[in-house]
């Protein structure tokens, strides 16, 4: 059994933040500045985000606690879900729709990456402001602008392209008999050209980068098959990809989360991977921006691939607990949480190229969380066992970095996030001594502080 090693209470090491009586919310990963300087988030009012409220994203300093607003929505417009570059001074985030109105108020189809380049210094007024991706939702559409909102963006290592979900707002506004379902799907931007679109509609808007789908849904897939009716939990595999088994490189790839349907018509959520070209403009056999009613489809040349099948284990699927895949640095390691057999909650380990994945932590106690990798690809930071820990990818080794905390304080799951040079990790707590009981940030000291 994986050991959980307990640590005297002059090595476990953590401190608040922030302090104030906003709520904090933390994204599931990239909450750091590139210097480890900053952490990012932004101010929903519910303990878990679900409720997208928040009209500011802020950053505060790590050690000396002080706290800037570096956006500030206007006309009734919400923000939420930031994620910070790991090679420059940008963020990117979900907006909400300005003035919104009955027939475009905010909705999963409704909503849009913006990302501020803050390089120009701290003052809101110097920072450079842009749409991520264009919309346009009038046919004919225009190749690189997508149709509805998109959520969760991510930078690649190289800070160049950013991954998102996405849901299409003319099939979840179609009454037309025969058109695809909405269904989530995974999506890059890429910094190819700005994207411009006409404005046959009050809701189009040009975008920064030329944005595609690259993950393929079905409305009915075959019980048994590899095919899904749903791609989500997206992550980037390594900072520049994988090494293909004839030693040859994969530059641009992303796990994720799809549904299939088992056999005896369970959906069941399992690992996958989608391989990208470097040049995602070519469209396949349908076009990339989708019709009235189609979906968007993922350009020539993606693969997309099946990791795992757990549909006959004692308890299939990818775990009960929310998460994102996330990969080691190499891009050699994909880990995903999974129920034992005994029903906890483990880290699992799967290979982007070899069929087949084994499990890590074998503890008798649950992963409670989402989780990263550390940089140097040695450790996964998480909440197990009412404790903040780092396992070690090694053997599985469970090491907490906080003490064990009452259910009342416990750490949120949404967010266990390494600092860029893995010293330290954020995270959430309820704060129990003020009003409504804020989620205030934390920082924990790992084993490599």
């Amino acid at each position: 059994m994986t050991s959980f090693h307990i640590a005297s209470s002059t090595q476990l090491r953590e401190r608040a933040i922030t302090r104030s009586h906003c709520n904090h919310l933390l994204t599931n990963i990239g909450v750091w500045s590139r210097d480890g300087q900053w952490i990012y988030y932004d101010v929903r009012s519910d303990a878990a985000g679900s409720l997208f409220d928040g009209n500011r994203i802020e950053r505060v300093h790590v050690e000396s606690g002080d706290v800037e607003v570096v956006y500030q929505a206007n006309h009734a417009a919400c923000v939420g879900v930031v994620t910070a570059s790991p090679v420059d001074d940008k963020i990117v985030f979900i907006h909400g729709p300005e003035n919104p109105s009955e027939d475009w108020s905010y909705a999963a189809w409704h909503r849009r990456g913006v990302t501020v380049d803050l390089q120009q210094g701290p003052a809101a007024t110097k920072h450079l402001v842009a749409n991520l991706d264009a919309c346009d939702v009038v046919p004919p559409y225009t190749p690189g602008a997508l149709r509805g909102g998109t959520h969760v963006h991510v930078f690649s290592g190289d800070g160049r392209w950013v991954s998102f979900t996405y849901d299409d707002h003319v099939l979840a506004t179609s009454t037309t008999v025969g058109a695809h379902q909405n269904q989530r799907n995974v999506g890059v931007s890429v910094p190819i050209a700005q994207v411009h679109v006409p404005t046959t509609h009050p809701r189009n808007h040009d975008g920064a980068m030329f944005s595609v789908l690259v993950t393929k849904t079905s409305d009915d897939p075959a019980p048994g098959s590899d095919q899904i009716n749903r791609a989500y939990s997206d992550a980037w595999v390594g900072e520049s990809g994988y090494l293909r088994s004839d030693g040859s490189r994969q530059t641009r790839a992303l796990a994720f989360i799809g549904d299939v349907i088992s056999e005896d018509g369970r959906t069941v959520p399992e690992l996958f991977v989608v391989d990208i070209p470097d040049d995602v403009t070519v469209r396949g056999d349908t076009p990339l921006c989708g019709t009235p009613l189609t979906r968007p489809a993922p350009p020539q040349g993606t693969a997309q691939r099946r990791l795992t099948d757990t549909t006959e284990r004692k308890y299939p699927g990818l775990g009960n607990v929310r998460h994102w895949p996330r990969s080691s640095p190499d891009g050699s390691k994909i880990a995903f949480l999974m129920r034992d057999d005994a029903g906890r909650t483990q880290l699992w380990l799967a290979s982007p190229t070899e069929p087949g994945f084994r499990q890590l932590t074998h503890n008798d106690f649950p992963i409670e969380s989402a989780f990263s990798f550390r940089a140097d690809g040695a450790a996964i930071a998480c909440a197990a066992g009412g404790c903040i820990c780092e396992v070690d990818i090694a053997d599985g080794t469970t090491t907490p970095l906080t003490a064990e905390s009452d259910p009342a304080s416990a750490a949120r799951p949404e967010a266990v996030v390494y600092s860029p040079n893995g010293k330290h990790v954020a995270f959430l707590r309820p704060d129990r001594s003020i009003a409504g009981n804020p989620n205030q940030i934390f920082v924990a000291e790992t084993r490599l502080g």
